[in-house]
């Protein structure tokens, strides 16, 4: 059996003790929303801490029994037939409570930003970034989380050469942050009339979003400039100065924003710098403290070819884990579970072989 930190566990199942009495007891708005969160977040770790030393109750009667000299033969039967299945849970319960009690992201429960940009392949390569937009907006919306589109530029024949959102809700970014990288396309366009396949691919970023307490951006730090908004063509043409790009100028990064009102684009530009140096800060953290390791899933190279979706033969596959699905066609349709708890899940067995060796 794996070794758990006893005195952890009673620790968790003290404090969620204290919760629920704090709670009960009625206190200011304020302070029992702050109770409620930290409820929320240990219940699911103190409900399997209580399950385990249920099965370990459960294991230590059946070995009275069956050391019991004077236990009848039937019963004697019964719990040898019962020991191995308690003695399975037991292990079970222990793998789930060594992963609910692994080191968290800090960013792990925030929504996110999700930027996709076509790659090489031209219009096809922007026909794929918007399937790939539609595949994330309809995961999204299984999971009633709410997409809301930043910026988008799209494609002469259809899809986008760029599209920003923001995928709102909790945990966002703990089921997507592994969808950044280069998704790679094989398919037939409709406009080939040979029948060649053709290869092209779109880069997903997936970016925690940050928020003003997670990262200041001084004003001197920042160039604001309004541009005349291109509009959706002919007479309906923007002729406002709205677009808004800003510059930070110690990184140089630039982030524009083009919808009707200038205050909305200013607002949403600086969305989205504060969500891309939050990843900055977050990934420069990440590589000092696994400089002398790189995680196979989670090293968030975004030049990293990690997908490729071949529409000839209906497959997908995910090369940091070499998985492949012949399920395609519901894939697009946004059914990317599969995919998403499998990388989670060897992410999860990379941290706990690295916890092994730590204590080892």
């Amino acid at each position: 059996m794996a070794k758990l930190p006893v005195d952890k566990m009673r620790e968790l199942e003290r404090r969620f003790g204290e919760i629920e009495a704090r709670m009960s007891a009625g206190p200011a708005a304020d302070v029992y929303v702050k109770l409620a969160s930290e409820y929320a977040e240990l219940q699911p770790l103190v409900k399997v801490i209580r399950d385990y030393e249920a099965c370990l109750s459960e294991l230590s009667g059946l070995k009275a029994l069956l050391a019991d000299k004077a236990t009848d033969r039937e019963m004697r039967e019964l719990a040898e037939m019962e020991l191995p299945e308690v003695e399975s849970r037991i292990e079970a319960l222990e793998q789930d409570i060594q992963i609910k009690l692994l080191p968290k992201d800090a960013a792990d429960e925030k929504s996110a930003i999700v930027e996709i940009r076509a790659g090489t392949g031209g219009s096809e390569a922007a026909l794929f970034a918007g399937d790939l937009f539609r595949m994330y907006e309809r995961f999204s919306s299984s999971k009633g989380w709410k997409v809301e589109v930043l910026s988008a530029s799209e494609g002469e024949a259809g899809g986008y050469k760029e599209i920003i959102a923001t995928i709102s809700g909790r945990g966002v970014f703990s089921k997507l942050k592994f969808e950044s990288g280069v998704h790679r396309v094989q398919r037939v366009p409709e406009t080939e009339a040979g029948g060649r396949i053709h290869t092209s691919a779109a880069t997903v970023a997936v970016l925690p979003e940050a928020e003003e307490i997670d990262i200041e951006i001084r004003p001197e730090d920042i160039r604001v400039d309004t541009m005349r908004s291109s509009g959706a063509g002919g007479q309906h043409v923007n002729t406002t100065d709205s677009a808004v790009r800003i510059t930070h100028l110690p990184t140089g990064i630039i982030v524009t924003s083009s919808e009707k009102s200038q205050h909305q684009n200013r607002a949403k530009a600086m969305q989205v710098l504060r969500s891309r140096l939050y990843d900055i800060e977050r990934q420069r953290a990440d590589s000092e403290r696994s400089a002398d390791r790189k995680s196979q899933v989670g090293s968030g190279d975004r030049s990293e070819r990690i997908r490729t979706y071949n529409f000839p033969q209906g497959r997908v596959t995910d090369h940091r884990i070499n998985l492949t699905l012949y399920k395609l066609d519901r894939m697009m349709e946004g059914e990317i579970d599969e995919v998403v708890d499998a990388l989670i899940a060897d992410y999860q067995a990379g941290q706990l072989a690295q916890l092994g060796e730590n204590t080892a």
